[in-house]
Parts: C-alpha cells; structure tokens; sequence
C-alpha cells in the first residue's frame, strides 16, 4: 500500500483528527496538485516492534503535507482554505516527551530527504509544546499565529451576553432580516463575487474550487451555507461552514457592505455560533492575524487562541526568490 492509501485508512478510523488534514479535504483543496503524506507508525520508534506487514492501526503520527514546484525548486506550502495542517500526533499513543522528540526527529530526516527549499506549515491548535521546542532544536523557526474561538456553547444566553454593546446594537437593527439556511453553492460564489467587486477586489478562489470542495464536504455532512435576507429577500451576507468532530469553522464569510448598517453581519456570525450549538462543536472564526478583522471577531465574546506556522529554509537562494517576487508585485 502506498502512504496516502495508509492514510485513507486511518482518517476513516481516526474522527478526531482536524477536516483540514483529512484526506478527502485535501482532495479538495489540492485538485490538480501533489499532496502526500509522511507516516510514522509505532514499528519506526521501536524496531523490536517491526512486523512483515504494515498496519493501519501502528500509525501514531502523520504530517501530510501539499508539494509545489516552480522552475527547480521544491517546496511545502499550506492549501488555500486550509487553516492547519503539519504534524498531528494520537494523543492516546504518543504520551512522554522523549517519544514526541523522536517522532519530530523521524519527520524532519523525512523531510530532509526531499530535497526541499522551503518549509511552511501551521500545527494544529493544542500542539504539545515539546513539537515546537523539537522542530525550532532542529532548524525550523515556529512563528505564533492567532484565532478566535468560542470553545463553551453550552448556554447560548450566556455566549450572547459577551457580546460587545455594538454587536448587540447590530443585532437589535437586524431583528428584521432572517436566516436563509437554502442558499445554493453557485449563488454563494457569486455573491462573494459582487461582495469583493463593491469594494474593488477579486476573489481568491475559483468557482471550480468551491464546487469541489462543497460537492466532498457535503456528501459527509460537513457543511452549511447560511444566509441572512431582508424582507425583500434580499441577499445581504453569507458564510460557508464547515467541522469536524471538535470544531465548526467561519471558513468563507462575505457581507455585502451596501447593506453594512443592517446589522446582517452580527446575525450572520450569531447564526453559525447557533448552528455550532446544534452540532456540540467548539466555533473558530477562522482567523485572523488582520487588526480589523480580529477586532470584529472579539467583539462576539471570543477567545484568542494560540496556533504555530513552523518554517524552515533550506536553500538560502529560495529566500532571495520571494523577495524578488514581492519587489515585482510592488512595481506592478
């Protein structure tokens, strides 16, 4: 069996591990890309435990990761869309801290091997300390990144009753619009469209990409689009959701800023944090590092929570490359 059909395997046995690294996700939100996976099972940290044939069931820590190519260099990225990704480790066989150090020590011999230029990963939330001390210990520089989240959905009152006075404001104005849970995928797109073209930016991503990745997530009952309408059945804003059996994600919300003193953004982000109620998830707003953006985020009670990108260059000449990249984007 190769890796990635290894790791088919124990993604449908292993619910617990985050959307973003499931296998199916990174079908995806890697289409016409090369993505694989590094696998470390319990035969490569003990050699007396080593067996003719591997099993499934011996894997207890995995890194898959997305491989892109331009000119001769080689390099590891995130996927669009892709919040976390990296090495993931079974908590319930990997437990002292010795072992974890061998099995960052095992990837980054992996890693090295690939003949790599460049680095990126984001680790997912709860990542032992140890990984991170281990990976920086081995040449890997770990870089804090911030989301925020609301982990206690128990009591809704409670959730809503830490919402800034502005939010509540915003949700008194939209007492008149609704939530639309209907909204077909094509609209979506389009409406992300006119969203960014009102204030003079282009998407990010295809059409394709989305019908991809809703077509997958939709056939494991991994999504929802919410919208919220006025009387007019006007579309005002919108999220695409998705989760796993720990968290929901705010993955794609877009608001259409004509109507910007409707208080249909408040709602919209209400909606979702009811809709993760119903699913017994913790909420992720997905983000995120931009002052304004982050600023909005807290105003609904969130937390801050602490994730890691962990880096590394291995040829000094890739570095030279992305700045001369960003000189290019500058004059253009």
């Amino acid at each position: 069996m190769t890796n990635k059909e290894r790791y088919s395997a124990f993604c449908a046995r292993t619910p617990q591990l985050p959307i973003f690294m499931q296998d199916w996700w990174l079908d995806a939100v890697c289409a016409g890309k090369e993505w694989d996976v590094l696998l470390c099972s319990r035969s490569d940290m003990e050699p007396q435990a080593a067996s003719d044939t591997a099993d499934e069931a011996e894997i207890i820590a995995v890194l898959p990761y997305l491989l892109r190519h331009r000119a001769w260099m080689r390099y590891i990225l995130m996927p669009q869309m892709t919040q976390i990704g990296g090495m993931w480790m079974d908590e319930k066989q990997v437990s002292d801290s010795k072992q974890i150090a061998d099995i960052c020590a095992f990837f980054s011999r992996q890693l090295e091997e690939k003949d790599l230029c460049y680095y990126y990963q984001q680790y997912p939330i709860g990542t032992p300390k140890v990984v991170l001390d281990t990976m920086v210990s081995l040449g890997f520089k770990s870089r804090e990144r911030i989301t925020y989240r609301i982990e206690d959905l128990s009591n809704l009152d409670a959730v809503i009753a830490k919402f800034s006075k502005n939010k509540k404001r915003q949700l008194q104005k939209a007492l008149s619009l609704h939530a639309d849970f209907g909204v077909h995928i094509e609209d979506f797109y389009r409406f992300h469209v006119h969203c960014l073209s009102v204030r003079k930016k282009q998407i990010s991503y295809s059409r394709e990409f989305l019908l991809v990745l809703e077509r997958k997530a939709s056939r494991l009952h991994q999504c929802q689009i919410i919208g919220i309408r006025n009387a007019d059945n006007e579309l005002l804003a919108a999220a695409f959701l998705v989760w796993d059996s720990r968290s929901m994600y705010y993955l794609i919300p877009c608001y259409d800023e004509t109507y910007k003193d409707s208080g249909a953004s408040a709602l919209l982000a209400l909606e979702a944090i009811k809709f993760a109620r119903s699913k017994g998830v913790a909420f992720d707003f997905e983000g995120s590092m931009i002052k304004g953006v982050a600023q909005h985020y807290k105003q609904f009670g969130s937390s801050a929570t602490r994730y890691y990108g962990i880096e590394r260059y291995y040829k000094w000449y890739f570095r030279i490359a992305i700045l001369w990249n960003k000189v290019k984007e500058y004059k253009m």
